[in-house]
């Protein structure tokens, strides 16, 4: 191991403990979090439990940017989020139900910087609105959180998830990675 690849090690490392406590990963999160670190696609399964969330949620808080998480459901969303400012780390979350002074004050945080993730339903991710507010932002990853949803439900009942492979397009220098612990080799493949 070279001096720049442990001193990586000792960042991720630092930021685990930071947040969430931890002294060591479990196995393949030191994997998955360099993927997000060097913006390399991937795609990650890992059983319930395994820590999956963690492996997106360390690379923008090393590389000081803000990352975009695609997220199924709004409790989902919440609790995350909840969760991550518990830890002290900034996260927000943008979905419709929030009043539009909580929608604007996130969104304020967003575009100021104070947030290292933004967790979004597919649904708003491809809206014209919110892809010029992620123009702003610089993102440089894109998180597909339970990405088996692209299968399950893309061919017709959320069809927006059929279109994350768009960003590749509008956003050509972000990495997009889907996490999932649901994958059968058809999923994979899809």
């Amino acid at each position: 191991m070279n001096s720049t690849q442990q001193k990586i090690d000792e960042q991720i490392l630092a930021t685990v403990r930071r947040y969430w406590g931890y002294s060591e990963l479990r196995p393949l999160q030191e994997q998955a979090i360099r993927a997000g670190i060097e913006q390399r696609d991937s795609l990650v399964v890992m059983p319930t439990g395994g820590g999956k969330s963690l492996c997106y949620e360390v690379p923008p808080a090393l590389a000081l940017r803000t990352d975009v998480v695609i997220s199924p459901l709004i409790s989902l969303m919440k609790d995350q989020v909840d969760g991550l400012r518990e830890c002290g780390y900034p996260a927000a979350a943008l979905y419709s139900g929030m009043s539009p002074n909580d929608l604007r004050r996130a969104e304020e945080q967003v575009l100021g910087g104070r947030c290292r993730l933004v967790f979004v339903a597919p649904e708003r991710l491809l809206t014209p609105r919110f892809l010029e507010f992620v123009d702003h932002l610089n993102v440089r990853a894109f998180a597909v959180d339970e990405a088996h949803c692209i299968s399950h439900w893309g061919h017709d009942f959320r069809p927006e998830y059929r279109r994350v492979a768009e960003l590749k397009d509008r956003f050509p220098r972000a990495s997009v990675h889907a996490y999932t612990a649901t994958a059968t080799e058809r999923v994979r493949a899809d």
